[in-house]
């Protein structure tokens, strides 16, 4: 098998069905399987897939374990020598998977590749490529002067602002939206660490995979589209508490002790303030 697509998906039925049918008029042939890992939904979504994907192999959490757990039971199921991790609430072009595809082929130091990636008003993602979130990188990020500079390398290396969107180039962080990895590449950097619950996943393997010696791609002619958050936006609270979780895993993985104190102060106080906007939100707009 060349291509493994695995699709994690939760209470976003209708995003689901049109990201499988994106999926499949986009395969590159019959040597190409998609897996879609339910957890547990509760909208339909498993039975969806089976009655109308018969050629999708659905595997059942039975329960809600997170992003990162339903992401490794995919790729064990997997056969593929390339695994594309795709959200659910994402479409491709006909030319996406071809073209990414090719790029692995002729790249052999490519450990992992991703897209550039436009919402549904065809607004380029910043977040298609991303450097190592360092402190001074993250401060920059969270306090907004990265948008004072948006061109700047070092007031905006988190999105890699000194490098054009309309340029295929290096990048230490891809996303988990779309992140076609090379097998052997995983096999060496480790699968998801199950830590990670629905955020910070994609950016803790692609750090490893560079620190296992391969590279990562930002590609920008291979193009998907990405509705973003549609699972997370089901329950604010619990995502906003992953989100800043997830931070503090990072924190003490990959950064040296002496920011760990430091860090962890940060984020509690990041988080504070996005738990009281939160609340500040009225219900009907959540």
């Amino acid at each position: 098998m060349e291509l493994s697509v695995i699709i994690v998906s939760y209470n976003v039925c209708d995003y689901l069905r049109e990201s499988v049918r994106s999926v499949i008029a986009a395969s590159p042939g019959p040597d190409t399987e998609i897996i879609v890992v339910d957890n547990d939904s509760s909208d339909g979504s498993a039975s969806m897939v089976e009655s109308e994907f018969p050629e999708v192999r659905l595997v059942r959490s039975g329960s809600n374990e997170g992003f990162s757990a339903a992401c490794n039971r995919g790729i064990t199921a997997s056969s593929g020598e390339f695994i594309l991790i795709l959200n659910p609430d994402t479409l491709l072009f006909p030319d996406t998977l071809l073209k990414a595809l090719l790029f692995m082929r002729s790249h052999p130091d490519a450990g992992a590749a991703g897209a550039r990636m436009t919402d549904g008003n065809g607004r380029f993602l910043p977040e298609s490529k991303r450097g190592f979130p360092s402190p001074l990188t993250s401060f920059f990020k969270f306090t907004g002067i990265w948008r004072i500079f948006p061109r700047s390398a070092l007031f905006n290396a988190y999105y890699l602002g000194h490098l054009p969107e309309d340029s295929t180039c290096r990048a230490d962080i891809l996303t988990g939206a779309f992140m076609l990895i090379r097998r052997k590449a995983l096999e060496q950097a480790g699968l998801f660490d199950t830590r990670f619950f629905m955020y910070g996943d994609d950016i803790d393997l692609s750090w490893r995979i560079r620190l296992a010696g391969w590279h990562n791609y930002y590609l920008h002619d291979v193009r998907i589209t990405h509705f973003k958050g549609k699972s997370a936006s089901l329950n604010r609270e619990s995502s906003v508490y992953h989100f800043y979780e997830a931070m503090n895993i990072f924190a003490e993985k990959h950064l040296a002790k002496g920011w760990h104190l430091p860090v962890k102060a940060a984020v509690k106080l990041l988080q504070s303030i996005a738990r009281t906007r939160l609340r500040l939100i009225p219900q009907g707009r959540k």
